[in-house]
């Protein structure tokens, strides 16, 4: 992620614009590490969050492959300067770490390290990080080289900013725990409303059908067709339930990835062909990716189960710094000016709360008979 050293004002103002971009923890710590390794113009740069128990919840490097990484192993425990560093508060600028009483070694296949700084990030008293580098690239006359007290006074002002980006991101991942949290628990009252208004009536349906066995057989028969379809209502509400409250897999594979495997399914699962095209894509916002998700979920839905569609095409497209999510269906469609019924029974409502969730917009385009388009956009970070 590093591309030499940079200097000045604007490498400054160019590492706390890169972390006030991100919103996510982890986004926010590999960014704070890669500027400021970049920035002290240093081999080696690592962030760790320390846990409750004396070891790291989170532990960030920059200049460390991948394959040096998961040979290096496990997260390192808090001992030696890094301790030092979360416990005492104070910076740590040496000319080679090797050589403090305080150094207790590490992996065989841990990088060599010599000259030294470390600092604290701080969220008033509370330790919430250690920052440090290691290795500054320069030129070596007699065998000397280290970082400087300016590095030093430029890695204390990161690290201020740092504070104030991490503890930001923390508080977003929280309300959006608290979100999630709430969605689920509106999922799950409606699939209780749901699925126990449907088992209700089979049951009653069910105890008419065997009162006319004997003296009504035709009816009897009615009525357990009846039966049938109530159960495939049923179930049909339950697989949506489960869907909306299993997490999607878009921190592992992305966006793209999860919706064509998703569409795949579709496509085998129903009669209609259900096909998907993405193009030029980039990573967006976690907040902005889920609501794409959950608003092409919610169309596919309604496109088999309600619309009796032939052919649901799905495309995800760039536009600026964003993307475009449009899903077409050639099903008997339905009067938009009727918002309120078809908010109730095709879920535009929620579509586009999610939509206003994520700054986006969504438009909906159809007629009786004509099919249906729902487009939401989306502006990107």
């Amino acid at each position: 992620m590093s591309h030499g050293p940079r200097s000045g004002l604007a490498a400054v103002s160019a590492a706390l614009l890169a972390m006030s971009r991100h919103l996510e923890v982890r986004d926010v710590l590999k960014t704070i590490v890669a500027s400021a390794r970049e920035l002290l113009d240093a081999q080696y740069a690592a962030l760790g969050v320390p846990d409750d128990h004396g070891g790291f919840a989170q532990f960030v490097v920059d200049g460390v492959s991948e394959e040096q990484w998961k040979a290096i192993g496990p997260l390192p425990r808090q001992h030696g300067i890094l301790a030092a560093m979360l416990k005492e508060a104070r910076p740590e600028r040496l000319a080679d770490v090797r050589k403090d009483p305080r150094f207790e070694g590490w992996p065989s296949a841990h990088p060599e390290l010599a000259d030294f700084l470390g600092l604290p990030i701080r969220d008033g008293d509370e330790v919430i990080g250690a920052l440090f580098l290691a290795n500054k690239n320069c030129p070596r006359q007699d065998g000397r080289c280290g970082f400087t007290e300016e590095d030093e006074e430029l890695l204390a002002l990161l690290a201020q900013h740092a504070a104030i980006a991490l503890t930001n991101a923390r508080l977003y991942e929280r309300s959006r725990e608290l979100t999630i949290a709430e969605e689920r628990s509106r999922l799950a009252h409606e699939l209780h409303d749901a699925v126990s208004q449907k088992l209700f009536s089979l049951r009653l349906t069910a105890q008419a059908a065997a009162r006319l066995v004997d003296r009504d057989p035709a009816r009897a028969k009615g009525e357990l067709q009846q039966v049938a379809a109530l159960a495939a209502e049923a179930a049909d509400e339950l697989r949506a339930a489960v869907v909306e409250l299993r997490p999607a897999a878009l921190d592992e594979d992305g966006l793209v990835a999860t919706l064509r495997t998703q569409i795949q399914v579709l496509d085998r699962a129903h009669s209609a062909r259900v096909t998907f095209a993405a193009r030029g894509i980039r990573a967006l916002p976690a907040a902005q990716e889920e609501a794409l998700l959950r608003v092409a979920q919610e169309a596919l839905h309604n496109a088999l189960r309600h619309a009796s569609a032939e052919h649901v095409d799905v495309t995800l497209d760039r536009r600026g710094p964003g993307a475009v999510l449009r899903v077409t269906d050639d099903g008997t469609g339905f009067d938009p000016k009727a918002i309120r019924r078809a908010g109730r029974h095709l879920g535009l409502v929620s579509m586009r709360d999610r939509a206003d969730g994520a700054g986006g917009r969504l438009t909906v385009e159809s007629a009786p008979g004509k099919g249906t388009t729902i487009e939401m956009e989306v502006p990107g970070g």
